[in-house]
């Protein structure tokens, strides 16, 4: 008897193979049989109609902090997730030398966007090395299987204290020290190492991260220690200082092909099209194509990270940031409750000092708004163009045409971009949120993302899950691959649709096989019983919801999805028709070899 059949579902099976109409049979979390299915089962699932495919796997999130007082990882478990990656960017909480854990949280707080006071709170800080912090997190039953990475950041404050924090050039003795934490965390099970290169950035002190300069001897010889083993992926975000000319991006790049060769296993790289510098996409493009073009490095595994469409902030009232909330006037109302702030903007006098108020500066003469409000009022009439409504005929539209812009709002309203920004943000209840792509944007439309999903190197990645939380809602990348690319093409008679078969084969096969995961990622006998069954004719993004469920009443942006008639982890399922479940079968997955 099986735990559990799936009958009559369109089974797309991950290797990017044409579906087939085809039962599962599921016994002791493990997929025991796949075709006509005559034996009994303990429940059965009707999928007639249904898309049946393998668990979801997210490479690139930032569940670090979170993972420690969170054991659902919302929101991606919402999204057909089972298998996620943390440790990116070279940002995480381990290794920690004690009385160091509030330099941590300012490294992630700036770098990645999740409030400190969060992180103060929620934080056990039951470890100091990394074998510590994965046994730590072990504890802990949970919904979704996750892996770690081994982040640059920590490594090197925990090796070089004070001399990190002022990029500091590692010693020999230093880095000796550094590959030894290393070779600890992989040998405990960790699945790469990660480094951060972009001067975006910043520790919430506006400090540069303590790897963001590091040398090449440094990285290749970290990068080195991966080549011991049988498993092992490098993580690498990089601006490859597009700005600073030809010369600068030739060296960066050839300092992350020498990584990966030091490595001898898969490495990726960030891959988006930068405003400015929009053409460094192509050439990062080029250089990747060339050199898996030549002889002598044919065992180089090189991949390119991309998102599925623009990457960029949603602003709002209530949101991390908006553009009026450095301004005296609205300083006045932060503090009343979000509709009665929206009303008392409505009137014409409050309006009127906001819109030409300064942002308030502090005692050194810095602005007290994040650095981004700053320059989007100094050229909002330019930006405003790249702003949208997120939510159009009641659905979040990523994909806007500039006639929706607040650009073209002001223009047809003889009002300036500041002007009709400030309007809708009043409106109502105050509740409306902007939607602005700064990165893969650059023509209004996502015919760039496209070529870059399409691309035989291109990763499906940079969701950022766990981060950016009160800005940014990237978790929902996967239902978006199905909703956008597969589905709202189909419905546009777009010549950029995706086959729905290459779409699940780049959220599941492609993904495990670039980590090394060998149990899942495809519905074949044997493999582990990881699985979705989404109803493709309800399957929808919800609208991004602010809600305060982080530690010491932080909000964050939380994105549901419909369709989704259930989700498995190992034979259990963690999602029953969007809602989770009492399951949790997840755990921490420690690679071998």
């Amino acid at each position: 008897m099986f735990d559990l059949v799936i009958k009559g579902g369109l089974v797309v099976d991950g290797t990017g193979a044409e579906p087939r109409v085809a039962n599962i049979g599921i016994k002791d979390g493990l997929i025991a049989e796949i075709g006509s299915i005559l034996d009994s089962a303990k429940e059965t699932i009707h999928a007639n109609g249904a898309w049946v495919t393998p668990g979801f796997i997210d490479l690139h999130t930032h569940y670090d902090g979170q993972a420690t007082w969170d054991d659902a990882f919302v929101p991606s478990i919402y999204h057909g997730v089972t298998t996620l990656v943390m440790g990116n960017c070279g940002v995480g909480f381990a290794p920690v030398r004690k009385g160091e854990e509030p330099r941590l949280i300012e490294l992630m707080e700036g770098v990645e966007d999740i409030p400190g006071a969060a992180l103060a709170e929620g934080l056990k800080w039951d470890w100091h090395s990394f074998p510590e912090y994965m046994t730590a997190l072990e504890k802990t039953p949970r919904s979704l299987d996750y892996l770690v990475q081994v982040p640059h950041d920590p490594l090197r404050m925990f090796v070089m204290g004070e001399r990190a924090k002022a990029n500091a050039d590692a010693t020999t003795a230093d880095i000796d020290a550094m590959q030894a934490l290393l070779d600890e965390a992989l040998r405990a099970g960790a699945v790469g190492f990660s480094t951060g290169r972009s001067d975006n950035h910043r520790t919430s002190r506006g400090e540069a991260t303590p790897a963001s300069e590091s040398s090449r001897t440094e990285l290749t010889a970290l990068s080195s220690v991966l080549k011991k083993f049988n498993h092992g992926v490098v993580q690498v975000v990089s601006d490859f200082d597009v700005l600073r000319g030809k010369a600068t991006f030739d060296a960066e790049f050839e300092l992350v092909v020498a990584m990966a060769e030091a490595a001898n296993k898969p490495l990726s790289m960030t891959w988006l099209q930068r405003d400015p510098g929009g053409e460094q996409y192509l050439e990062m493009q080029k250089r990747v194509e060339a050199l898996l073009d030549e002889a002598s490095v044919e065992n180089l595994s090189l991949y390119l990270q991309t998102a599925p469409r623009g990457i960029g902030v949603i602003t709002g009232l209530d949101a991390s940031f908006h553009l009026f909330m450095g301004c005296p006037a609205y300083q006045e109302l932060a503090l009343k409750p979000l509709p009665e702030r929206a009303a008392a903007m409505r009137d014409a006098k409050v309006k009127q000092r906001m819109l030409c108020e300064p942002a308030v500066k502090l005692a050194d003469g810095k602005s007290a708004v994040p650095p981004l409000v700053d320059i989007l009022r100094s050229q909002i009439e330019r930006i405003s163009a790249r702003m949208f409504p997120l939510v159009m005929q009641g659905k979040v539209n990523y994909e806007p045409h500039v006639k929706d812009s607040f650009y073209a709002r002001a223009k047809q309203g003889g009002i300036t971009a500041m002007e009709a920004i400030y309007d809708y943000l009043a409106e109502d209840g105050g509740g409306n949120l902007i939607y602005f792509p700064i990165f893969n944007y650059n023509e209004g439309n996502l015919n760039v993302v496209h070529q870059m999903l399409t691309h035989p190197r291109a990763l499906l990645g940079l969701s950022d899950a766990g981060a950016h939380v009160g800005t940014v809602c990237d978790a929902s990348f996967s239902t978006f691959m199905l909703t956008h690319w597969v589905q709202g093409m189909q419905k546009a008679d777009d010549p950029r649709q995706m086959a729905l078969p290459a779409v699940v084969h780049m959220l599941t096969q492609k993904q495990a096989v670039y980590l090394g995961l060998k149990d899942r990622g495809v519905l074949q006998v044997g493999m582990r019983a990881d699985i979705n069954v989404i109803d493709p004719a309800k399957l929808a993004l919800g609208i991004p919801e602010l809600v305060r469920d982080l530690p010491a009443g932080g909000k964050r942006f939380v994105q549901k999805a419909e369709g989704y008639v259930g989700t498995w982890v190992a034979g259990q399922c963690v999602i029953r028709d969007g809602e989770m479940t009492r399951h949790k079968p997840g755990k921490l997955v420690r690679m071998r070899g």
